[in-house]
């Protein structure tokens, strides 16, 4: 059982999140808490597993509460509850380098909040059982000659948990992950947060990055992820990320067709890709530019997903290689990885 504390300044965010919590075996919610000072004195009473954390809060906000969690030992988990504004980007950036574990955004308006509720399970499961890396290997300066693309939305950062914490840190490719999220700084706390429990090193993408052999990178919000064809100086060629700031594809910013779709133009049958959780249908004219350069295609099975749009497109277009367990995936990709190295 997993004992939950609730802080947030909202009446009505506290009853819904507990509400949300209540039909779960697994979870107890052990208290409430309203502000940053009645939190502290909550979890030296109550000893949580876990608090859920607002930001903006009266007496002592979430990142003064962060910055007193000395205070305990242990801390409990903490998974931030953040808005979807810029402000709320940076101050979950600052919450996750004060050690906060996970982070969700609170969907626009408050109607829409009980949306998140499938997910805000996941995740306090997902936090209490994850283990974070405490070394990893050096860093290779060797350019990627295979390429691992990763798609994901809706339900898909739980996903991407599983997928990165499971991959061999000796990957002889370069991964990149588009995870449909709004910009301002929420890719940047993503990629920090998969970088705590992956063998291999995380990072944002930044314009002109060269694809290193294993490194992840993600999609940073507010562009399309590029693959451009680059050449080193001593006639290796591979990749590099090119940002491009145009119009939205399928309203979404960065998209995942984009990514793929370039990523098949360079890459070719040195491609693998996998499509997660995720509304909508981008993603299915990607996977059809993996299928058809000779890359290897997954999706997860629609019962491992919270929603199925996503890989449904790539499904209909006759697209998918392989529809696997999420439990399943990683290995799937080692093994491809493996076999085009030899």
């Amino acid at each position: 059982m997993i004992r939950v504390l609730i802080i947030d300044d909202s009446l009505f965010i506290r009853t819904v999140v507990q509400d949300m919590l209540a039909d779960d075996t697994e979870i107890q919610v052990v208290g409430v808490a309203s502000d940053g000072i009645e939190a502290l004195e909550k979890i030296r009473e109550l000893k949580p597993d876990l608090i859920t954390l607002d930001i903006e809060m009266p007496k002592l906000d979430g990142i003064g509460v962060l910055e007193r969690k000395r205070e305990f030992s242990p801390f409990p988990r903490t998974l931030m509850l953040s808005s979807l504004t810029s402000e709320g980007a940076e101050m979950t950036k600052k919450a996750m380098s004060l050690g906060a574990d996970d982070f969700m955004l609170k969907p626009r308006g408050i109607k829409n909040i009980r949306e998140i509720g499938a997910e805000l399970k996941s995740k306090i499961k997902n936090i209490c059982t994850i283990a974070y890396v405490t070394s990893k290997p050096a860093s290779r300066d060797e350019i990627a000659k295979n390429i691992v693309l990763i798609g994901s939305s809706a339900g898909g950062p739980p996903m991407l948990d599983v997928v990165v914490s499971n991959l061999p840190a000796d990957l002889n490719a370069a991964v990149i992950i588009t995870q449909h999220m709004p910009k301002g700084g929420f890719t940047a706390a993503l990629a920090a947060r998969l970088d705590r429990i992956s063998p291999l090193r995380i990072k944002e993408t930044e314009n002109g990055d060269i694809l290193k052999r294993g490194m992840v990178f993600i999609s940073k919000a507010g562009y399309h992820t590029i693959v451009s064809s680059y050449l080193d100086k001593g006639g290796i060629q591979g990749g590099k990320i090119v940002h491009a700031d145009s119009p939205p594809v399928h309203n979404v910013k960065p998209a995942v067709d984009k990514t793929f779709v370039s990523a098949a133009q360079v890459f070719g049958g040195r491609s693998v890709s996998a499509i997660l959780s995720g509304m909508g249908n981008d993603g299915g004219e990607g996977t059809e530019a993996i299928k058809k350069a000779g890359g290897v295609t997954i999706v997860c099975r629609q019962e491992d997903c919270l929603v199925y749009g996503m890989a449904r497109s790539a499904l209909q277009r006759e697209a998918v290689d392989h529809v696997l367990p999420l439990k399943n995936i990683p290995g799937k990709i080692e093994d491809f990885v493996k076999s085009i190295s030899g």
